[in-house]
């Protein structure tokens, strides 16, 4: 955030200088008054009347031109904010969004949008010409002390109204933001187990969860709005009234003969003009209270910011895995998922990862990856820690299948390629090696078939092989695969089976997740994992003959 409020700073200031000319001119209009009452008329000179009004002209048609040029120049600095802060904030959340269900949501891109909005608001141009309500009291102070005094304390009046307001609504509306995100958190992750809802008869009571929610949201924002329109009336009111109580002191000043009719006119302008940007204040407080809490948000977020530091350039993996201590547990949780998990695979080694669920199989999986990253202990690749590579640089040589298989809004083609540009040999290629090439060839239109958000329009067993057409796509040289034939037919589990022993006679090394032997005969190694840790790992006819002993013995345990 240091380096974008740098980059802020000076067109920042280019606004304060535009506003210190504008709010300069801004004293035009009153002086004009002034003059015409006393000197124009008084000597009935139509020339000094002429010459006073072209002056203005010329300083009215100033300031609307400066008053253009700095409402575009907010606009120029919401567009830089928003092309500055936009991609660091959604790799923040897509790292974030990775390591689990605790990850952040899209918060931080309607933050970016509350901070944008900010700029384009009069709230901000109101920050800027409030310190010029003491220039104004100033000027009306030269016209006479009386008419000082009163001006002085009605900018006291106007700006204790504003922070009272801040200190009376700072709370209700920012909880209104957190309950406005909670509620809409939770209708979009509803949404997607709207299948279930439907089937089971559950929209009712989805509703009126959600319902609930509104209603704390509705109590909040009742609350909001009652202070806001409050405050708001009572800025309108006070402020007619200060006008009116001094055009009334004006005029006492006048009929005592210490002052003339044109200082009470430009007295009224110039009050009316230093009360405004307070009146601006409160009637935008809504939207700056949003905006800082935005930047409080996104600081804190910064801190996940890519920093863009210069790496040594690592070669391409040869494809040595291993883990040393490697244990995990769930952010805000207290008990481990892995433990002390240790082991080690050479370069084009298969590994066939085996156990009851809730063993810390997919967990593992993800801190082979990198996607996630371990509580202690290191996953190496090659002897690297993989925290330490750059993700656009490892990204293309690993493969990997999760679980829940994800894909994205495209074609069969966008999602082989991982939304990179297409190039047909290498989308094609992948296809094959996955042994995926006949069943995509059989889609409306193949390759450039439109799949639909998430791959609605394919079958869970064409998303899983699409899917390993992507893991492999571009030759990756560390592949992991976790449970990739949950969904597959006999046709899909063989090409499967296919594809993984082709990745082993190539020397890639593979990683996979599964519960069915059938993936089991083309590993070299066998792991089980059991309670978060190792229970058994090394070659796979030894593990595999363990096994069946132990699952012999169990069984004649229970036959005595």
């Amino acid at each position: 955030m240091k380096p974008l409020l740098s980059e802020l700073r000076p067109l920042m200031g280019a606004i304060a200088a535009f506003s210190f000319v504008i709010n300069l001119l801004f004293l035009v209009p009153a002086f004009f008054t002034l003059q015409v009452f006393d000197r124009v008329i008084s000597t009935n000179s139509h020339e000094t009347l002429l010459v006073l009004l072209a002056g203005t002209g010329v300083a009215l048609l100033i300031l609307m031109l400066l008053d253009y040029v700095r409402t575009r120049l907010q606009n120029v600095i919401g567009n830089l904010l928003d092309e500055r802060l936009s991609p660091p904030v959604v790799n923040a959340i897509v790292v974030r969004s990775a390591r689990g269900p605790s990850g952040a949501r899209a918060d931080g891109v309607r933050d970016v949008a509350s901070l944008r909005a900010m700029f384009s608001a009069n709230g901000l141009i109101a920050v800027f010409d409030t310190p010029w309500v003491a220039v104004y009291v100033m000027v009306i102070w030269m016209f006479h002390p009386y008419l000082g005094i009163g001006a002085a304390l009605s900018a006291v009046l106007m700006l204790g109204l504003a922070w009272l307001n801040d200190r009376l609504s700072r709370q209700s509306l920012e909880s209104l933001q957190k309950e406005g995100r909670r509620a809409s958190h939770y209708v979009e992750s509803s949404l997607r187990n709207a299948e279930v809802l439907q089937a089971l008869g559950m929209t009712q009571r989805l509703l009126a969860r959600w319902r609930g929610l509104q209603n704390q949201i509705a109590t909040v924002q009742a609350s909001a709005s009652r202070t806001s329109a409050s405050f708001t009336v009572a800025t309108k009111t006070v402020r007619q009234a200060i006008q009116i109580l001094m055009l009334a002191l004006g005029a006492w000043l006048v009929l005592s003969q210490e002052a003339s009719p044109g200082i009470m006119i430009a007295t009224s302008i110039l009050l009316g003009k230093a009360v405004q940007p307070v009146e601006q204040l409160v009637g935008s407080w809504r939207v700056l209270t949003e905006a800082r809490a935005a930047y409080a948000r996104l600081t804190e977020l910064s801190k996940e910011f890519d920093r863009g530091e210069q790496r040594v350039a690592l070669p391409r993996p040869e494809g040595r895995l291993s883990a040393e201590n490697v244990s995990f547990r769930m952010p805000g949780s207290d008990t481990n998922v892995l433990s002390a998990i240790t082991f080690s695979m050479k370069a084009g080694e298969a590994l066939a990862i085996v156990g009851p669920s809730a063993a810390g199989k997919s967990t593992l999986a993800r801190l082979l990856t990198g996607v996630w990253a371990p509580s202690s202990g290191r996953v190496r690749l090659d002897g690297a820690d993989i925290a330490y590579w750059p993700r656009e640089e490892l990204g293309p040589h690993i493969g990997y299948v999760p679980q829940d298989i994800e894909l994205f809004d495209g074609t069969v083609a966008d999602n082989i390629a991982r939304l990179g540009n297409l190039d047909s040999e290498a989308v094609v290629a992948a296809g094959m090696r996955a042994n995926a090439h006949e069943m995509i060839l059989t889609l409306p239109q193949g390759y450039d078939t439109q799949i639909g958000e998430r791959g609605t329009r394919l079958s869970p067993g064409q998303r899983q092989r699409v899917a390993l057409a992507r893991a492999l796509y571009g030759n990756p040289q560390l592949v992991v695969l976790d449970e990739p034939n949950s969904n597959l037919d006999g046709a899909g589990e063989a090409a499967l089976a296919h594809a993984m022993g082709a990745l082993r006679e190539s020397g890639v090394t593979t990683v996979v997740v599964t519960h069915r032997p059938s993936l089991i005969a083309h590993v070299d190694k066998i792991m089980v994992l059991a309670g978060g840790r190792i229970q058994q790992f090394g070659p796979a006819g030894e593990v595999m003959k363990e096994m069946q002993r132990q699952n012999q013995a169990i069984v004649e345990r229970k036959a005595a």
